[in-house]
This record gives C-alpha cells, structure tokens and sequence, in this order.
C-alpha cells in the first residue's frame, strides 16, 4: 500500500511539525528528540481561522486555511517543512479485525483489502486506506489484532492541497483520536496514582465539539463527540456585551471585560462544562461495561480556564488534571514557561502529530 495514504506510520526525523486543523486555529507545534528518552519542544504557534473556514471538520475555504497556515509557520520559525496533519475520527471509518499471524506482507495487505470491504459502505476505490497490526490478539497466538482506517480521498486532499498552498509537505496523515492516544502516553504518567488499571476519561473542548476518548491503561476503549464547546462562551461575550466576535475574544484573552462578566458570563459556562462532563461520564458508565472513571483530564482551549479543574473535581468527585503534554520536555530557550502552561491543553492534537514523527 502507499505509505502516503493514510499515514499509520512512524518517522524519524530530527525535528517534525504536527499541524492540526480545528473549527477555530491551526496549531503547530515542532519536536525532536533531545534525548533516546525524552522530547523537547522547539516551538508553537497558533493562527485563528475566520468563522466558516473549517465547517464540521471539513475545510471549506482553502484558501483562508492555507494562509492562517503560512502564518502559524512563519511564527513557528522553523525551517522544516515536513508536518504532520490528521482527519477528524468523524471522516474516518475504523475498524479492528483479527487475521492470522503468519501471512505475508503482500497477502496481510489483500487480507486487509478484503477485510475493509465488508466494513466500508463505499466503494473501494473512493477511499484511501490503510492499516496498523497492533499486535498478537489475546488468548490466540495465531492471530493478530489489526487497526483499519479509511476516509474519503477528497478529505485527505483537501488538507494535502492545504498544506501544499502553504508551502508546507504532509509526511504523515492519522487521526485526531489517534493523536491524542499518542500523547497520553506522557499524559499518563504525570496522573496521581495510575496504573495499566486506570480509567481515564480525556476531555478535549473544541470551539463546537467536545471529544470524548477513554483509555483503560493505555488502550483507547471508547471515543464520542458532544456538541459542546468554547463558541458558546464567545457568543454569549458578544451577546451580552455587543460585541465583534474578535474584540470578544480579544477583551477575554486580556482580562478587559466588565466586572460583571464572571458572575454573569464565566461562571454560568463553567458550570455548564462540569454538566457536560457529568453527562459524559454517566453515558460511557450506563452504555458500556465499565462501572466507572477514575480520572478525567481536560484538554481544549477552555480547559485553561482558571477554577474550571477544580469545579469539574467537585462536580464528577473525580481526580481531575489540566493537559501538559509538555510538562516533562526539554524546552528550547524561546519558550516561555508560563505562557506554555496556559496554551497547553489546546496543542494535544498537534503534540500528537508531533511526536508521530520523531523517534524519542
């Protein structure tokens, strides 16, 4: 299969960019590997999209993405081009399949084929597809598990053709879930008392979807998206207080709203989040046969915001930790500390890409 299709792949570059394209921002952000045992984070950037650039996951104004993209690259400062991008899970058909152990390279790849025909409900040849073994399947050392993934070539070359307008090359094309499972695995180890036990519920606020992926251990068991997300407070800013939705967004990032706005605006909203997340805990627990979650991590732009952990603790009664997939990393002298720690919890998917490409 051609590696390019649908990048279930590993790099080894010395430096590498995950770019990942949300409803609101491209995010960016350049790792390599300052040792066999750690990342270290060279840069970040992110460059907000006019409103309707990106609809529902799918790039409507090319354009406009290519430009925010050029932008958020020269802020990087980098000279690579090689990046990372991912589809939304909400592209892409999935699948995991058993298949004997002992097959060939050619005949894994017709057995994948035949596989992915009984699953996708459109035609082969629309699709771009490929396949990751996740290794023996349990209890059956004659078989292996197998990871299917396919989504619509026009998908894949529209975020291709993106990146080719910015003057940037895609190496490596996954899956925003996917991404965010690469990154837990540093996630994990900064939660208070995990094991390969532990259930962790990741919470990621977008501008309109929340996405929900749960891992026992380290294994992904669910993934759901909620509509719900960081534009309702930003409409709300602007209904109440008349204004632009960049002069709300502008007023809220630099603490120049009324004194009013926390106890009519902010608060109100946090709340609402904790319901979210309450609501997406009963669901997972009532739906599957898991009884319980014994973590919850925030990720997104909104999770930065302060008191939200504590208030979303308070509510679950569960052990609630803001994202730093960075905590742990060596930082390149231009970082600076306090600014990363509040930008964080929204560079989880570009953190993931990242790291797709460099072997740490």
């Amino acid at each position: 299969m051609n590696p390019l299709n649908f990048g279930l792949l590993k790099g080894n570059a010395a430096s590498f960019i995950g770019v990942d394209v949300s409803a609101s921002a491209i995010k960016m952000v350049e790792l390599s590997a300052s040792t066999k045992q750690q990342y270290r984070l060279e840069s970040y950037a992110q460059v907000n999209l006019p409103k309707g650039a990106v609809t529902d996951g799918n790039i409507s104004d090319l354009t406009q993405v290519a430009d925010a993209m050029k932008t958020a690259w020269r802020l990087l400062g980098s000279r690579s081009k090689q990046i990372a991008m991912a589809m939304p899970s909400s592209a892409v058909i999935s699948k995991r399949v058993a298949i004997a152990a002992d097959l060939s390279e050619t005949d894994l790849e017709l057995q994948v084929e035949s596989e992915a025909n009984q699953y996708i409900p459109f035609p082969l040849e629309e699709m771009n597809l490929d396949f990751q073994v996740l290794g023996p399947k349990a209890k059956n050392s004659q078989e292996v598990e197998v990871l299917i993934a396919a989504a619509k070539k026009e998908k894949i070359e529209d975020r291709v053709a993106v990146a080719e307008e910015a003057g940037l090359k895609v190496s490596i094309m996954d899956v925003d879930a996917y991404a965010t499972e690469t990154v837990f695995r540093l996630l994990a180890k900064q939660l208070p008392d995990y094991d390969k036990r532990t259930t962790t519920m990741i919470v990621d606020i977008g501008a309109q979807m929340t996405h929900i992926n749960v891992m026992v251990g380290l294994d992904s068991v669910y993934t759901r998206e909620q509509p719900f997300g960081g534009a309702t407070l930003a409409q709300e800013i602007q209904r109440r207080y008349g204004l632009s939705a960049e002069d709300a967004e502008l007023a809220r990032r630099q603490g120049e709203l009324p004194a009013s706005y926390a106890e009519e605006v902010l608060t109100p909203f946090m709340q609402s989040v904790a319901s979210e997340i309450m609501r997406a805990v009963s669901f997972f627990t009532n739906s599957t046969q898991h009884t319980k979650v014994d973590q919850v991590v925030l990720a997104g732009g909104v999770a930065a915001l302060p008191g939200l952990t504590a208030l979303v603790a308070e509510k679950t009664s569960i052990t609630t930790t803001l994202a730093h997939p960075f905590a742990n990393m060596a930082l390149a002298s231009k970082i600076k500390a306090h600014q990363l720690a509040i930008d964080a919890p929204s560079l989880m998917v570009a953190c993931g890409l990242a790291m797709r490409g460099v072997q740490a």
